[in-house]
């Protein structure tokens, strides 16, 4: 047996935070897949490290499922190179390389049991019966689906029935995870409970996974790092607090989370206008010239209320136009003095608006953050 086989699990603490010191696991040069004349893929080039949970996010059409499939080997690149564990695998079919794959529809033999469908690859590996049974019941262990076995997937609901697909890309000691959208089928409760185990097995095994989603909380809460991609291209990579605080582009300010973009004017290296309001901002003015038309990205959560008449800095006076309660917070519609043709959202958490009495119809000073404030020069 190999060291996966024999339960080797990589513990958080003693996993590297320094991937530049270390080798990728997974190795992606230069991939280009194209269907005819269109391009899903161009030039994609990527490293994954061991251990890593891996998201693929974007909206649909942007290249990641094709990502994907190109690593199974269920696409062939047009170009390009994978490279798993040092091995050069661009050309080798799915059944030569090392990965489980857990997919959408689940994709269960429906005339199967639980436990065939489990011992179904261990039994094309030609493995003794008593070793299959040792290993089925582990999975069932490892998913908490202990006396299922008899089942037929018909007689699960759709959490459980993604615990069996999970346990069965798992059942031959995979080098490598994919995952392709494996909540989105389920309804949201579910899906919240379902990611985070998903999450705490993966950093149980240890095991290198890449999963491909669009939803950006379900990457935001489960990825060490995110991909995020458009039109076959890879626009960021990071964290999920760097994606989410430090979008690189307008297009990632737009995908992930909520965003107000407004429309400005550098002034000088900490300056900008909106309209007749001049904010100062810590975030990279210095490169862009006074003069440039800029498009200024602050998130609703990051704007902080007061009552008004103050005179701090970066504040202003807004009308509160609208007021939505949506549980944890309230999100309020703005308009603000100085900037009136510019809606601005913002979202207070309920004991600010108990306290601040914050109303439809009514003035309050915000503040604008200089140091959460994006600005991108305008194409």
């Amino acid at each position: 047996m190999n060291d996966r086989q024999n339960g080797q699990v990589l513990a958080e603490d003693e996993r590297d935070s320094d991937s530049a010191s270390r080798e990728p696991y997974l190795r992606i040069r230069g991939l280009t897949k194209k269907f005819g004349d269109f391009a899903a893929l161009k030039d994609v080039s990527l490293d994954v490290y061991e251990g890593e949970f891996f998201c693929f996010l974007g909206p649909s059409g942007c290249g990641k499922t094709t990502l994907l499939r190109c690593i199974a080997g269920l696409d062939i690149q047009t170009q390009g190179q994978v490279i798993q564990n040092g091995v050069d695998i661009s050309t080798l079919p799915p059944t030569d390389r090392d990965f489980g794959i857990v997919f959408q529809s689940y994709a269960l033999f429906p005339n199967l049991t639980v436990y065939k469908n489990l011992s179904y690859g261990l039994e094309n590996r030609r493995m003794k019966r008593a070793d299959i049974r040792k290993r089925v019941d582990e999975l069932l262990d490892l998913v908490g689906l202990e006396g299922e076995g008899p089942k037929y997937p018909a007689q699960l609901s759709g959490g459980q029935q993604q615990r069996v697909a999970l346990a069965r890309a798992l059942a031959t000691w995979p080098g490598l995870l994919l995952l392709d959208e494996p909540l989105s089928a389920l309804d949201a409760k579910v899906r919240v409970h379902l990611r985070y185990e998903v999450r705490q097995l993966q950093r149980r095994l240890g095991i290198t996974t890449i999963m491909v989603t669009h939803d950006q909380e379900e990457a935001l809460t489960m990825a060490d790092r995110i991909v995020v991609m458009d039109h076959g291209v890879i626009v960021q990579v990071g964290n999920p607090v760097e994606i989410y605080r430090s979008p690189a582009t307008p297009f990632v300010a737009d995908f992930v989370g909520t965003m107000n973009f407004l429309t400005g004017e550098v002034l000088g290296p900490r300056r900008l206008r909106l309209g007749n309001v001049e904010l100062e901002c810590q975030n990279g003015l210095e490169a862009i010239a006074s003069g440039t038309r800029v498009t200024v990205c602050v998130r609703p959560e990051d704007l902080r209320a007061h009552i008004a008449g103050g005179s701090g800095a970066n504040e202003v006076t807004a009308r509160v136009e609208g007021l939505e309660f949506l549980g944890a917070f309230y999100r309020a519609t703005l308009t603000v003095e100085g900037m009136s043709d510019q809606l601005v959202r913002a979202d207070f958490a309920p004991n600010v608006v108990q306290d601040l009495g914050i109303r439809e119809n009514e003035d309050i000073a915000i503040v604008f953050p200089d140091d959460r404030m994006r600005v991108f020069e305008e194409s």
